[in-house]
């Protein structure tokens, strides 16, 4: 398969676009979590982002690029994560329809916050069978333009923007580290980062490593269906981010559920920031030094912060 790739003038044009709509988030460092890592770490708060996360970026660069009559016909995507909320977003701002597939059982916060942002919630069987299906019907009867998740060209674009306002404000980069699911994020990371100079390095859970199994055999692998705590990575890796990761990316390295876990928590204590499981992927992988990391200077994207303060990994039942 052959995929075009945004190029580094394209994210930077998203940059622009979206610069009136989205944060330009914060950046951090702690003396503490150097020393375990052996780095200069320098980590991009995207779990202070609108809607709790990055997904806003490419789901605001996606609306805004469409023409005139693309986008007064509306959006529709399907989600029950980051997305759903980034794309209803994106849409109100744009004074523009959404609509947004989710499956019957997605938790009632998600579904509400969807609502709150203007998206109009469709219900489907949870499978992905039917939510691409229930994505199609909607589309053909509304008219209303395909915003996919992570597989979109101007998405990709979209979440590359963090990256290149990270080296903007804090210069050159050693590496940066990103958690990959969807690998929408790790795509647009790669485009920036390679371009800039940067070693680039993805982190997956190993309990759901379809994304680290892809790179290593140059073959889109399927996901093995296994439980992590990180629950916005379980996506798949999609078609388009894998021919852009497999150019550009160094490696993608795998952390355990206890590792991420212990991660998240470590960063909650020092940082005093929240970040989800998703987010402490990234920084497991670098504090367990699945990667060089000595003596070097890293990056690493926080990717969200949406977090259900009810069930904390580390409160839950081992």
């Amino acid at each position: 398969m052959t995929t075009d790739v945004p190029t580094l003038a394209e994210v930077r044009a998203a940059a622009t676009r979206i610069a009136p709509w989205v944060h330009r988030t914060p950046v951090m460092t702690s003396r503490r979590l150097d020393e375990r890592a052996g780095a200069t770490l320098v980590f991009k708060c995207e779990n202070l982002q609108r809607v709790g996360a990055f997904k806003a970026r490419g789901a605001t660069n996606a609306v805004l690029g469409l023409d005139a009559a693309a986008r007064a016909r509306g959006v529709v995507t399907h989600s029950s994560g980051n997305h759903a909320a980034a794309l209803s977003l994106a849409a109100r701002n744009a004074g523009v329809p959404a609509w947004v597939v989710m499956p019957r059982n997605a938790s009632l916060p998600k579904v509400d916050s969807v609502r709150r942002l203007g998206g109009e919630v469709v219900f489907c069987d949870p499978t992905l069978e039917a939510r691409e299906a229930t994505c199609a019907e909607v589309a053909a009867r509304t008219g209303a333009a395909l915003v996919h998740p992570y597989d979109d060209h101007a998405v990709i674009a979209g979440q590359g923007t963090a990256t290149l306002e990270l080296h903007d404000e804090v210069g050159a980069l050693d590496a940066i580290v990103v958690p990959v699911g969807g690998g929408g994020l790790l795509a647009g990371t790669s485009v920036v980062g390679r371009a800039l100079g940067m070693d680039v390095y993805g982190a997956e859970p190993a309990a759901v490593d379809d994304a680290a199994r892809s790179l290593v055999t140059g073959v889109r692998q399927p996901p093995t269906g296994g439980a992590t705590v990180a629950d916005g990575l379980r996506t798949a890796l999609g078609a388009r981010p894998f021919e852009i990761v497999r150019r550009n990316v160094t490696d993608i390295v795998t952390v355990s559920e206890e590792e991420i876990v212990a991660a998240m928590r470590l960063v909650w204590e020092v940082m005093k920031i929240v970040i989800e499981p998703s987010s402490a992927v990234a920084v497991a992988a670098v504090l367990e030094r699945r990667l060089p990391t000595e003596g070097r200077r890293i990056g690493v994207i926080l990717s969200g912060g949406n977090v259900d303060l009810d069930a904390l990994p580390w409160l839950a039942p081992r």
